[in-house]
């Protein structure tokens, strides 16, 4: 396979995150408490769907299609981020559930565009880089300023009364601890090895 046809699974990789965080975006700024992080998430909100917009751009560039792709770990990233909004935190240890999702997003998209922009550099593609070049700098900026905002947020977290250990309750969430543990024997049999 050609760096080229790399680049487009890689590309079509991010169409579909981003259009995965066109609809996952409203639903964490609707669910924050806290203000700050609300109008965050409304703003990056509004940036990603231009991101997409520039997607299909790079995408006119190659005479392809966008779609064809479905990011599998995105959909992972959106359902922790679910998950935080399904928690019966409190106050500002609920925002602050929802800032770890929010950064492992950002992260997870720097990722992406990073590898994007070497593979398009490498490429000599000038007009697809500075396009993706973009979207990485919005990304890098929505980091900054979530994490920018979690510094009062997880203080006032700090402060927030500690509560007993809860047992997981929801069948999800019992699937989860059990996931957990198998993950830790799998992890202690190959370290031996």
């Amino acid at each position: 396979m050609a760096l080229k046809d790399v680049l487009i699974d890689e590309l079509r990789d991010m169409y579909s995150a981003e259009n995965q965080l066109v609809k996952a975006l409203p639903k964490l700024a609707k669910g924050a408490k806290n203000a700050t992080l609300r109008e965050l998430f409304s703003a990056h909100f509004e940036e990603t769907k231009g991101q997409v917009l520039r997607l299909k751009e790079v995408f006119t560039v190659f005479g392809e299609k966008p779609t064809g792709e479905h990011c599998n770990g995105m959909e992972g990233v959106i359902e922790e981020g679910a998950d935080a909004l399904e928690k019966d935190e409190e106050g500002a240890s609920f925002d602050a559930g929802l800032i770890g999702a929010a950064l492992r997003t950002e992260h997870y998209e720097i990722a992406g565009y990073n590898a994007a922009i070497a593979m398009a550099s490498t490429l000599g593609m000038k007009d697809v880089v500075d396009l993706l070049t973009q979207n990485l700098n919005e990304e890098l900026s929505a980091a900054d300023k979530i994490t920018a905002a979690a510094d009062p947020i997880l203080k006032e977290s700090a402060e927030e009364p500690e509560e007993a250990p809860k047992k997981p309750k929801t069948a999800k969430e019992k699937t989860s601890a059990a996931k957990s543990r198998e993950d830790e024997k799998k992890a202690a049999v190959s370290s031996k090895k």
